[in-house]
């Protein structure tokens, strides 16, 4: 048989791709390799065992009261709007980890480096199976560079490993379904595993149930099969098609929760195509810019300013991108075509994350470290495949692996800086002052802590940022509200409310004002204000039902406590108030079902026990009462046998 021709350049990256197979490649050393990657990954991230939960952690962990329960397991799946984001695979995670480790934050974190060091090994299986030269040192980059800190350091971003460990996966089972190999290299026809292509297809769907960002891998399947293959046939496409479908579906979902459960809607998101395309180019060059240089990396960057773009100036980066791609491609002849797939992978692995599609986040950034997670390899390849091929001896080969082993203490030291959420807000604002974002997080940390004056001048720094914001005079009202300054905060209110007339959280906020100074109606007032704006919202409804309630208008009170409760069935203080008021009312069997229902929500609740108890002895239940109220007083010992519970949210 005649022998295949090979291009120079594929015949250079086949002998780069030899040498590397010769020095990771044997069957003995893939524990070896795997085990290395492992305990650099652990020593890099060290300091994150001894971290805390930061910024939304108490959302999606501290205060998720779906993983108290077996029954909040069911609410994870099939109740979307419970939680901050329908990924249901992360919230599962979370809720096997509570039952084994209650919220130690330690136990979180170290599910997060192994995940992200299960990647490191897969990453590098991807790499090697695809032959390319120097995927171990590729490997060893990913694991410890210092960008990918804030996916694993965040116990919130297991949306990021997560998914990636499927999606690696994913991508790993297809490529044996479709061995990529180049035809006249294996690679013909007949070689189609179906049972791989079915796992892959499972693998996938599980990294889109843990992060939509992941519907690019069919995308960048075909890239890969182009890039070994060397031109695409029906047969090879087709596969994908399934993959493209479950994708778009999963994506138009997740797009439809951030506008209209997360809130990713409103004058901040109202950008024009061309500022899209500025915001997407700079996003490409920001990337990579931070994965060659990894230095002044922060939590938050400021959202750049597209308002005095002309067009020309806006479309200059995403063309200096795609005329990158264009030279790279024209290139490929000599060059191979790894660095144009590489650079193709980079930017539609990122694709979600470029402005294109609202997410919540560009309220007040275009940009966050974890968002390259995934796309980082592709570029992380290139650099350690063009370095491998530059190398010519094994001494030299060794060598490189010094580069790992200098990003190691970078992230050793990025990770102190997820300790806590106030080092984290005090680190960004060391990089960026005028973060606006960052004062206000930070005033949060400090009234939380009692230190209101401290609080206040962040709170007043954030005013002075973006005085335009109504949510800044709306915190900082809560805050002056907190420390008894009532007056004050009304005003702070009332200037939230001259810059966005129909902002309930501030008509809310007044009512809780009222009501702390004793005027029941004008506390009332706000209340139905602010439900006349958001039929919705269960915190109006509950408060509004506890003032109705203490003026005996029982029927209307418990009319608000179950709208409170239908758009949030996990309120457990609202059903405990409700199981109350159909005590008084005598209606002991609705009373029950209100109490169990707490008491599934929170086991250690003594007072729902004993309330509970009651509502038995009404029922006649001698028996199930004397168990509740034995529960009770092993929970508190000072409890009577009935502990009607201040009304409090």
């Amino acid at each position: 048989m005649p022998k295949t021709a090979k291009k120079p350049g594929s015949r250079r990256w086949g002998e780069a791709a030899a040498g590397y197979e010769k020095f990771s490649g044997g069957a003995r050393n893939l524990v070896l390799c795997a085990a290395g990657l492992l305990v650099l990954t652990f020593a890099a991230y060290l300091p994150v065992l001894r971290a805390g939960f930061i910024w939304d952690d108490p959302d999606y962990v501290e205060n998720n009261l779906t993983l108290r329960t077996a029954g909040g397991l069911v609410d994870i799946w099939v109740h979307p709007k419970m939680l901050p984001q329908y990924y249901p695979l992360v919230h599962t995670t979370y809720w096997v980890e509570y039952h084994l480790w209650g919220l130690n934050p330690v136990g979180y974190h170290v599910d997060n480096v192994l995940l992200h060091a299960a990647n490191a090994v897969l990453a590098w299986l991807v790499l090697r199976r695809l032959q390319v030269p120097g995927a171990l040192l590729a490997a060893a980059l990913f694991a410890v560079h210092p960008v990918h800190v804030e996916s694993v350091a965040w116990v919130t971003e297991r949306k990021n490993v997560l998914s990636g460990f499927f999606y690696l996966a994913a991508m790993l089972v297809y490529l044996r379904a479709f061995p990529p190999l180049p035809r006249g290299e294996g690679g013909g026809e007949g070689e189609f595993d179906r049972k791989a292509y079915v796992a892959a297809l499972l693998l996938f769907v599980c990294a889109l149930l843990s992060k939509t960002v992941t519907c690019s891998l069919p995308a960048a399947l075909i890239l890969i099969l182009w890039w070994k293959r060397g031109r695409l046939t029906p047969r090879e496409v087709l596969p994908t098609l399934p993959m493209f479908v479950v994708g778009a579906i999963a994506a138009s979902y997740t797009g439809y929760l951030e506008r209209h459960h997360v809130g990713a809607s409103g004058p901040e998101w109202d950008l024009s195509f061309v500022h899209r395309c500025y915001v997407a180019g700079k996003a490409l060059w920001f990337y990579a810019g931070k994965l060659l240089l990894p230095v002044r990396l922060s939590f938050v960057y400021s959202r750049w300013d597209v308002s005095r773009l002309g067009v020309w100036r806006a479309v200059v980066p995403l063309f200096a991108y795609a005329a990158v791609v264009g030279v790279l491609f024209l290139a490929r002849r000599r060059a191979g075509r790894g660095p144009v797939t590489a650079a193709l992978l980079f930017a539609g692995t990122l694709l979600p994350a470029l402005g294109f599609v609202n997410v919540f986040p560009m309220r007040y950034t275009f940009a966050a470290d974890h968002y390259q997670y995934l796309a980082s390899i592709a570029l992380l390849a290139i650099v350690a495949a063009g370095l491998w091929r530059g190398s010519r001896s094994p001494m030299l080969h060794s060598s490189l692996f010094i580069l790992p082993l200098l990003l190691a203490p970078l992230t050793f030291a990025r990770c102190e800086v997820f300790q806590n959420r106030e080092a984290l807000w005090r680190d960004t604002l060391a990089k960026d002052p005028d973060s606006w974002v960052a004062h206000t997080n930070l005033g949060h940390v400090l009234v939380e802590q009692k230190r209101y004056g401290e609080a206040f001048e962040e709170y007043r720094r954030a005013l002075e940022l973006r005085p335009d914001l109504p949510e800044s005079h709306r915190n900082f009202g809560a805050a002056l509200a907190e420390r008894g300054r009532y007056g004050e905060a009304i005003g702070e209110y009332e200037a939230a409310l001259r810059l966005q007339p129909n902002y309930a959280e501030a008509y809310y906020g007044l009512g809780l004002v009222y009501a702390a100074e004793g005027k029941a109606d004008e506390a009332l007032g706000m209340y139905r204000k602010t439900l006349e704006i958001e039929p919705a919202y269960p915190q109006a409804h509950y408060n509004l039902a506890v003032a109705l309630e203490r003026e005996g208008k029982m029927e209307e009170a418990i009319e608000h406590y179950r709208a409170a409760l239908a758009s949030r069935p996990d309120y457990a203080a609202a059903h405990y108030n409700l199981g109350n008021c159909y005590l008084t009312q005598r209606r002991p069997a609705e009373a029950a079902a209100e109490l169990a229902e707490v008491i599934r929500l929170r086991p250690d609740w003594a007072e729902a026990h004993a309330n509970l108890g009651a509502a038995y002895l009404m029922m006649g239940n001698s028996d199930a009462a004397a168990a509740e109220y034995d529960t009770a007083r092993q929970i508190n010992p000072n409890l009577g046998r009935s502990g009607v519970a201040p009304n409090s949210p």
